[in-house]
């Protein structure tokens, strides 16, 4: 299989950036390297991570002095050396064959640019509804108004380059706007795989009102276009105290 650039963005994730790192290091396809991104974490994020050198050989720790989840996902891309890109948050978790089968139906498929669906293993009924219905709605949107989970997003460094990356002026969505850009002049899919997240974005701002938020501005995306002007204020970093 060809090598996989993944790109991690870190912000104070000392706690679970090893699960992560585990994860990868179990992977049955290990032709990739790890470049993780940090927006200068007050906390051992960095040392943790260096823990995994001996398990992650091709693992590289970049520590910017401005914070930005764009801006992150972008210096990664930059210091990627191989053309496949995947760009993952670091409350992800993965399963060991993930790699695998992402890269077997991406070739299969012909993407440059796809995207993941959020799993709901262990976690309570509610969530998995919700979960489902939100997945529902970026299995039908990828037709005519592709969206995406930006924790989990495969890319390609020339359709990276070629729409101009991560739009760092968009606080809340730019992961929507990213493959919606992409899908201008590629064939943009959902690839039908899963990956599993923290549920703490949602425990810390509460399930109805998290996923009203991305309703209200995915329809405001869809009427009136990007917003750059912090129509609706969203802070990097925020769930990083739970």
């Amino acid at each position: 299989m060809k090598p996989l650039s993944i790109v991690i963005i870190t912000l104070n994730e000392e706690k679970r950036i090893a699960r992560l790192l585990s994860d990868l290091s179990c992977q049955t396809n290990q032709n990739f390297e790890v470049i993780v991104v940090d927006s200068n974490s007050a906390d051992r994020t960095c040392e943790v991570a260096e823990k995994y050198r001996p398990a992650l050989p091709e693992l590289t720790i970049h520590t910017m002095e401005t914070r930005g989840v764009s801006l992150g996902r972008n210096t990664g891309a930059k210091l990627a050396k191989y053309e496949r890109l995947l760009f993952l948050d670091a409350d992800v978790r993965l399963d060991k064959n993930f790699l695998e089968n992402a890269m077997t139906k991406l070739e299969q498929e012909k993407l440059e640019v796809a995207g993941i669906y959020m799993g709901s293993r262990k976690l309570a009924p509610a969530y998995k509804a919700g979960y489902g219905l939100f997945n529902a709605g970026l299995f039908t949107t990828q037709f005519f108004f592709p969206t995406a989970v930006g924790a989990c997003i495969f890319s390609t460094k020339r359709a990276h380059d070629e729409i101009g990356g991560f739009d760092e002026s968009i606080v809340l969505c730019e992961d929507c706007n990213y493959v919606k850009k992409a899908a201008k002049t590629w064939r943009f899919r959902f690839l039908p795989l899963s990956f599993q997240f923290d549920p703490r974005r949602l425990e810390q701002d509460g399930f109805f009102k998290m996923g009203f938020t991305y309703l209200k501005a995915n329809v405001r995306r869809f009427f009136f276009g990007e917003m750059r002007n912090n129509e609706m204020e969203y802070k990097f970093g925020h769930y990083q105290q739970q």
